[in-house]
């Protein structure tokens, strides 16, 4: 089993790109978990006709905590998603959120149970301290990607996600893979990335060009490797499973 967290700045396209990474993961043979580590709970909601499902959170205040079943589901293609959740509204800190469906997930053994080939953690990246910082450390996860774009604020938040990494590398946080370049079709878009990748010390993984494509597949509540598997941005993602999963 690998688990890989990926990291990026709330908007870049994250849970978009991990979503049809699992998909298409799932197409080429693996059983893989998707967890959303976000408050917004709507990671997974292009693997289920745009439903939002319970979270880990929402069962545990209903008093299901010890039912699994009650919010692990495998969607249609296959993939098995999970939302962490968040504390309701002005009562709670949302990493704390994290830290405890993480121990939840840890107490029932579910990946024991399950046993999947990936697990993969959509992490809201905007910060990286308490909860949040929980998927990439306490061997939470092996490997982090982190999602990007040339835009200067998705930049800002990859630097700080790999900081926070170099300066706890000692303490078992996931080893960095590289950045997925996730374009939005900046003048010089591909320099500006390649100098921030150099000034971070870390490589550009792969990158995904803008297509209008993924916009129709989430409007039908889909990945684009579901709904157009002929298309060549999915085999672009195909490409990018495949990948990681050699990495």
């Amino acid at each position: 089993m690998r688990k890989i967290a990926f990291y990026g700045k709330g908007g870049i396209g994250k849970s978009t790109t991990v979503s049809n990474i699992a998909s298409a993961l799932v197409k080429l043979g693996y059983r893989v978990f998707q967890i959303g580590c976000d408050p917004k709970s709507d990671s997974t909601v292009n693997h289920n006709q745009g439903r939002r499902i319970p979270t880990i959170l929402d069962v545990m205040r209903q008093g299901d905590a010890d039912d699994m079943e009650a919010f692990v589901f495998q969607s249609e293609s296959g993939v098995y998603c999970v939302e962490a959740g968040g504390p309701l509204p002005g009562t709670g800190c949302a990493g704390r959120g994290i830290i405890a469906a993480f121990e939840k997930l840890e107490e029932l053994e579910v990946y024991e149970r399950y046993r999947p080939d990936f697990v993969l953690y959509d992490v809201l990246g905007d910060v990286v301290c308490g909860g949040f910082a929980m998927p990439i450390r306490n061997g939470y996860s092996d490997q982090l990607y982190i999602v990007t774009s040339g835009e200067m604020m998705s930049l800002y938040a990859a630097s700080n996600i790999v900081q926070a990494v170099k300066n706890q590398q000692n303490k078992g946080y996931a080893q960095i893979k590289g950045l997925i370049v996730n374009e939005k079709n900046i003048e010089n878009e591909g320099e500006i990335v390649a100098k921030a990748a150099a000034e971070m010390n870390v490589p550009v993984a792969f990158t995904l060009p803008r297509d209008k494509i993924v916009q129709e597949a989430e409007q039908q509540h889909k990945t684009v490797v579901d709904a157009f598997a002929d298309s060549d941005m999915a085999k672009r993602y195909l490409a990018l499973a495949r990948e990681i999963a050699n990495g």
